[in-house]
């Protein structure tokens, strides 16, 4: 199989169509991603509710949200938690955007971050945090496969103004 195939089935790229996914929210509303259309998204996907790296990603997108929102832009947080996890997180950090309950991980596979890695030296699957940056067009501008949970904020806030995305 060639390279570029290979490539293009184990993983996204830049300017590519954003897969469109269905998925219920924190209070069980569900969500797609076409609803957004026009809108610049921050998708990020996280391992789990409440633990000390995920809650600091959350916080950091918190405590820039404001300025999120007067650009208007959209966060969207995934993660393979339910519904009411979601919302037991939310409460707790007081975080003023929407998460989804991927528990089937059909969203997690469509985007490829649904992957074996390395944890407590055994190979398990799980969602390697990852952020997308979606345009108003739908389609991928850019993707953060490393994310700095306590900075994540300030580098999408910068990645979005250096692709004048806001």
């Amino acid at each position: 199989m060639p390279k570029t195939l290979i490539k293009k089935i184990t993983e996204l790229s830049i300017e590519d169509k954003a897969p469109d996914f269905e998925a219920l929210d924190q209070e069980g509303k569900k969500i797609s991603l076409t609803q957004f259309k026009g809108k610049t998204i921050v998708l990020y996907f996280y391992p789990k509710d409440n633990t000390p790296g995920c809650t600091k990603e959350a916080c950091s997108l918190k405590n820039r949200y404001t300025t999120f929102k007067k650009k208007n832009v959209v966060i969207i947080g995934i993660s393979k938690d339910s519904e009411k996890s979601h919302q037991t997180f939310i409460e707790k950090h007081d975080l003023p955007f929407t998460l989804l309950a991927d528990t089937d991980k059909k969203v997690q596979m469509s985007y490829k971050v649904w992957k074996p890695k390395v944890m407590y030296g055994k190979q398990t699957m799980g969602t390697i945090r990852t952020t997308y940056i979606i345009g108003p067009d739908q389609k991928i501008k850019y993707i953060f496969n490393k994310v700095d949970c306590e900075n994540h904020a300030e580098e999408v806030l910068e990645k979005l103004e250096e692709l004048n995305l806001i």
